[in-house]
This record gives structure tokens, sequence and C-alpha cells, in this order.
């Protein structure tokens, strides 16, 4: 689960990481509220007004701004608050922004230049350790720096039976450049951001950049953070902070069914029970000369009524021009299969696109047998390579 830049700035300070004084507001009025109380807290009088969207890039596509008064705060956040907001992560259609996050100005003068880093977490999975990447060169186009110049990116692996070691926090602080006040604060930042990354039962943790000030002090400027969708029954009040408005709306339709659905290019739905045979299914359609247009796990429980949620959101998308239902019933019933497959038909009414239906193991031929009398249009297959031909020879008509 992905959250908004705000909300994995909680995360971090509750683990002692250091983070710029934020407000995030709804309004161009709570917008100059929050400014004047990051104010009244930290004496300066700038501001980035930044919009709150799960996609990165938000400065290149004019999400985010820098005020140097209230009404400059208040334009700012009237010109950002409502807009669909187009970067290189959100495609063409872009993203409508709902809030803003109000935060101190940290580029302030001083005896020294600021300094901007990359940092990231997550995990090595041919390693099976977790993996801190991390630059002196961070910013908006740390994509260009890893492609010209990936001497520039360096990584220090953690064995998560040890843990993140001291000797490794000073390396990565000096491997960045840093000395004196500087050096320490980063390795006190690394240190906390690790810890928040297993605390939080993080995916991702990507900070960019991280920021030197021109007094030294490192803070974690942006925020970029994905939980482990697993771990979340240990984390309620994570959980509590999933926003809807920026997931696929059939996702959404999806888990609430508690369907796994994730969507794909392609034109031929797929509804499948176990992930591994959902991935085969993929597979052999892409080998048939057919492309997948989603990854549909019904579960090993499957009701009829829940083969009837999946045949809904599969026909939701209007790229399907076909659908294989590939079932094993080891667990699920291939007969309750069969009665959802003819219930959905009954019940959305016509389906136009052709379906192609195989049912293998428990209570198969009693499935078989379902589907053979209602009378409706469905193409049945035994072998899998046999179901995927099907698929794809109606598709040529």
């Amino acid at each position: 689960m992905n959250l908004h830049e705000y909300q994995g700035k909680q995360i971090l300070k509750e683990y002692g990481v250091a983070v710029p004084e934020g407000i995030v507001a709804e309004t161009p009025g709570d917008a100059v509220e929050a400014a004047q109380v990051i104010q009244e807290k930290t004496g300066m009088n700038k501001w980035a007004v930044k919009a709150q969207i799960h996609a990165g890039g938000r400065g290149k596509g004019g999400g985010v701004k820098i005020a140097g008064n209230l009404d400059e705060v208040k334009q700012c956040a009237e010109d950002i608050l409502g807009m669909m907001l187009i970067t290189a992560q959100t495609g063409p259609e872009g993203k409508q922004v709902r809030r803003v996050l109000i935060e101190q100005n940290i580029f302030y003068d001083g005896e020294s230049q600021p300094q901007e880093y990359y940092m990231s977490i997550l995990l090595n999975r041919d390693l099976a350790k977790n993996m801190i990447m991390y630059s002196p060169r961070g910013g908006m186009n740390i994509e260009q720096v890893a492609e010209e110049t990936p001497g520039q990116i360096f990584t220090e692996v953690i064995d998560p039976n040890v843990g993140l070691q001291g000797f490794q926090c000073r390396k990565m602080a000096f491997n960045l450049g840093l000395a004196g006040d500087a050096f320490k604060n980063m390795v006190r930042f690394v240190s906390n951001l690790y810890k928040a990354y297993i605390g939080s039962d993080a995916a991702l943790f990507e900070i960019n950049p991280v920021m030197k000030t021109s007094d030294n002090k490192i803070f974690a400027a942006d925020c970029k953070v994905s939980v482990d969708n697993n771990a979340l029954f240990r984390h309620p009040d994570i959980q509590d902070m999933r926003d809807i408005h920026e997931e696929d709306p059939i996702e959404v339709e999806a888990s609430k069914h508690d369907l796994s659905y994730v969507k794909l290019d392609g034109n031929v739905g797929c509804m499948v029970n176990g992930a591994g045979l959902a991935m085969a299914t993929m597979d052999i359609i892409k080998l048939s000369g057919g492309n997948p247009a989603n990854f549909l796990d019904v579960g090993g429980t499957a009701s009829a009524g829940r083969v009837e949620a999946a045949f809904r959101i599969i026909l939701k998308d209007p790229s399907v021009e076909a659908i294989l239902v590939n079932i094993f019933g080891g667990i699920v019933r291939c007969d309750r299969v069969a009665r959802g497959v003819v219930d959905a038909y009954k019940n959305i009414g016509e389906i136009t696109v052709p379906i192609v239906v195989r049912l293998q193991g428990t209570n198969a031929e009693e499935g078989k047998e379902i589907l053979d009398g209602s009378g409706l249009s469905v193409h049945s297959a035994i072998l899998l390579e046999d179901a995927a031909r099907l698929v794809t020879g109606v598709l040529k008509g």
C-alpha cells in the first residue's frame, strides 16, 4: 500500500528521522492557516506548497511551488488543488490533487551551500537481504544519474539477522562526502531511517532528496513509502492511511470482494484460482498469441457470488474482448464455479464477449454438466493449452 508524502513523514518522525515542519491542507484557507502555524514554530517566512498524490516527478509537473508570503501560499494552493497533475508516473490522464502539504522551506541561507542526496531502502530479492541504495547526486534527475553515471550510485547490503551496523552508517556518510556535524547527523539519519523501515514493515522507503541544509542539518525533504500489504494487520494506524482515490477503481472494487486483481494491458480477461495457476495461465495466453488483460485470483474458497463479482469486475475493463476461466478444483468445487458463471450470465445480462472455461479437479464433471445444460454460449476445454488456443481463436474470429 502506497502512502502520501505527509503520511510517510509522520512515520519517519515517530522514529526520530528529521523532517521539515509541515501541515496538510485541503483548501486554500487551510493552507494559509497552516503556513502561519509553521511560521510561528520555525520563524521562517518561506514555504513549500506540495501536491499530495501517489506519484513522483511532481515538481516537473507544476505540483511543487515555493511561496514567499501568505498571499503566495494561498495562490499556490489555489493553483495546485483540484488540478489534474500529470507526471511521468501518472500516465497521460494524470491524477487529481485533493490536498497539499504546506512545509517549511529548508533552502535557507547559511555558511555553506545546501546539498541534495538520494537514499532508498528496499529488499534485494536475489540476496534475500535488505539494501540501502544512495547517491551524492540526489534530486529530480536521479534516473538520469543512474543511467549516465552509475558509479555515483552506491549500495549497502544489510543482513536482517544482524541489522544495520554503525560502521555501515559511517561508510555511507563518508561516501556522500560529509564531514563534521553533517557527518554525525547523516549517521543518525540513516540509522533512524532503517529503524522506521523495519518497524513499519515497509516494502520501500525512498527519500529524494535527503537534504543537507546550510547549517549541516539532515532532513528527509521528500518521502515515498510503500508498506507490505501482508503486514497491515500489525499496523491498523497505517491501514487507516489508505487513500482509495489514488487507486484503480476496479482494483478497489475487487478488494471489497476479497479478490486479488491487477489490471494489465491486454485483451483477454483471466479468472483463475491460485496465484501460481494465474501466472501460468497468463504465460500460456502469451505463448498462444494472446495478451492477458488482468491478473485475477478468486481464491481457494470461491463461492458462486464471488465468481459473479469477478465477472463484473473483468467486464468493467473495456479492453477485454474474451474471458478465460481456468479453475483447478482442490479446495474450491468446480460445480460451484460453474454455477457462478451461469448466475453471472443471468444477473449481469447479455455478455457479448466470448467465454472459455476450463474446469479440472473436484466436481469437474458436475460443473461441465451445469454449463452444458445452461444453454449458454460457453466454450469448454480440458487442457490449459487448448483453452488458451480457444481464446486466441475466438479473438481472431
